[in-house]
Order: C-alpha cells, then structure tokens, then sequence
C-alpha cells in the first residue's frame, strides 16, 4: 500500500543504459526468431497447397500478428519479455507505471516502423536527450534498468 506523497520504486529507477538495452535486443532478435519458426510450421502445412501470391502475403501478415500478440502480451503483462527479464530492464509509462494494452499497442507499431526504416528509430538514442529509441519517445514509454534484489540472511 502506498500513501500520499510516497514515490513509485520505478519512477525513482534509472533508465537503462544503451549498451545493456543494444544487448538485449540482439537476445530479442534471436528469440523472436524462433518463436517465428516454431510458428511458421503449422501455417506452412495448412498453406502448403495454396499458390505462392496467395501463401506469401497472408504468411507474412501471420507472422506479423504471431510477433504482434507477442510483443503486446508481454509489454502489457508486466513490461518484460525473456531477454528484458535477463538484463534485468522493464518496460514502463515514463511516469514510471505498467504499460497498459494501448500504449503497448502503440509502441509495438512505432517499434515496428523503427525497424522498417532500417533501424533508425534505434539509432534515434544517440541522438535523444534522455537516449530514448524513438518509438519509446514516441509511445511516451522507457526501459527502466531492475536492480537485482538481494535475500536477507
């Protein structure tokens, strides 16, 4: 329970630094590709006997919406995926709160126009004053570093 005036241990948490954040999505970009395999099986044994310009486009938007519930679940669900949880980074409201399912929404979509335009949304946190990657500025969200709690003796 938290009383007037009490700050939220997030929003006194620090923003994570590039290096840790570089990290882990090189980790993101690994295990997404396997959640994309182990989800392109199925669709390629029910398409297999559909034409190719009918097969490509519809498996291509499969695998968008496969790395979409993806993303979205795990940001609105306690802001971490896999490699977030290992280096220890979250992902909050920049006022230090969850992500609900819309501003996860919005993050996934600008992240994913950050990736179409061959990465330069990433690029964007050299740049940035507070070393944002631009759909976090543009989503209002940042990734937040966890410190490792530590058990009492």
């Amino acid at each position: 329970m938290r009383f007037a005036g009490e700050r939220s241990p997030t929003l006194a948490a620090p923003t994570a630094g590039l290096a840790r954040r570089a990290i882990a999505l090189a980790y993101e970009a690994i295990l997404l590709s396997a959640v994309l395999l182990a989800a392109a099986a199925p669709f390629v044994v029910i398409a297999h006997a559909a034409g190719a310009a009918v097969a490509r486009p519809l498996f291509q938007t499969y695998l968008g919406l496969v790395a979409a519930i993806y993303f979205i679940g795990q940001w609105s669900r306690g802001g971490q995926t896999l490699p977030l949880k290992t280096w220890r980074m979250r992902i909050v409201t920049r006022a230090g709160a969850p992500l609900g399912l819309r501003r996860a929404v919005f993050r996934f979509a600008f992240a994913l126009a950050s990736c179409t335009l061959a990465g330069a949304g990433f690029l964007w946190a050299l740049v940035d004053r507070d070393g944002l990657f631009l759909h976090d500025r543009l989503a209002g969200t940042k990734i937040i570093f966890v410190p490792a709690t530590t058990s009492a003796r």
